[in-house]
């Protein structure tokens, strides 16, 4: 039996990834905008193992406490899911600076909250493990969603420098690279989009139009993606960036050929800058 602490629990594949350790028998402290909507999406489900935390991640006093009453509740903090997060669609020049800085306290200064509060732990008990879940839009780009891939490919360097560090002290590290998961990530309630729209961006504008007419038809089954991150813990063994789904592949895989063309597009000059040998 094992203590994680997951962030972003509401729905999606943070909920069902509660509901399977719950039924597996672990123990869980969920992170959540509403525990009266996580406790109702939860109802019947084994109330001792679990510890319902209303938190805004951005605040780093919450999430600490949040963090000290996990352990206090439970004893341990075995594994760590950073979870919680948001699409938006828009233009680079249509988004706005609060936007952008919104994304970020999510995406980036949230994980780094929660870090922060679990590595002091981790590191006292001699082991622990961390998930981030980032996206296949961590590791390429498509028109329109500029602002949740830079948010993801920062959370990317983080977590590989993170990874390098603390091996020493015991502590496993993943990235999951889900790609498109049948949840309602692609919904009003889980999308952005900019406040206002600026002529000429057709490109966004057909990214845009393609992913809001997604919903119900994506690839992903969130349920086998949750199967997958408790197999990536169980195992410790799995490769730092563990993608999820055939798209997520397909995408990833495209993505280092496209960049290895380009780096090899571009040895001649790379070799130039280098100071001269001396004889």
């Amino acid at each position: 039996m094992s203590t994680w602490f997951v962030t972003g629990t509401s729905r999606g594949l943070g909920l069902e990834l509660v509901r399977q350790l719950l039924e597996r028998g672990d123990n869980v402290a969920a992170t959540t905008r509403s525990a009266a909507r996580l406790g109702e999406a939860l109802d019947g489900a084994d109330q001792q193992r679990l510890l319902v935390l209303e938190v805004d991640l951005t605040d780093e006093k919450q999430v600490g406490a949040a963090v000290n009453a996990t352990v206090e509740r439970f004893g341990a903090l075995d594994v760590v899911v950073n979870n919680a997060g948001y699409g938006f669609l828009g233009a680079v020049e249509e988004i706005t600076d609060a936007e952008a800085r919104t994304m970020f306290d999510v995406q980036i200064f949230g994980v780094w909250n929660v870090l922060r509060a679990v590595l002091p732990v981790m590191r006292r008990q001699g082991g622990g493990h961390v998930v981030n879940v980032s996206s296949i839009l961590g590791l390429t780009a498509f028109p329109g969603w500029g602002l949740y891939v830079a948010g993801k490919y920062a959370l990317e360097g983080l977590t590989e420098s993170l990874a390098a560090e603390v091996a020493k002290f015991g502590i496993k590290v993943n990235l999951v690279e889900p790609g498109y998961l049948r949840t309602d990530f692609l919904r009003p309630v889980s999308l952005g989009l900019p406040s206002g729209a600026i002529d000429g961006y057709e490109a966004v504008r057909e990214m845009t139009d393609q992913h809001l007419a997604m919903p119900g038809t994506q690839l992903g089954d969130p349920v086998r993606a949750a199967t997958a991150i408790v197999r990536v813990v169980d195992r410790g063994d799995a490769p730092l960036h563990q993608l999820l789904g055939s798209d997520s592949y397909d995408l990833a895989t495209a993505h280092v050929d496209a960049l290895r063309a380009d780096i090899e597009a571009g040895r001649e000059l790379a070799l130039t800058t280098d100071i001269p040998a001396t004889l």
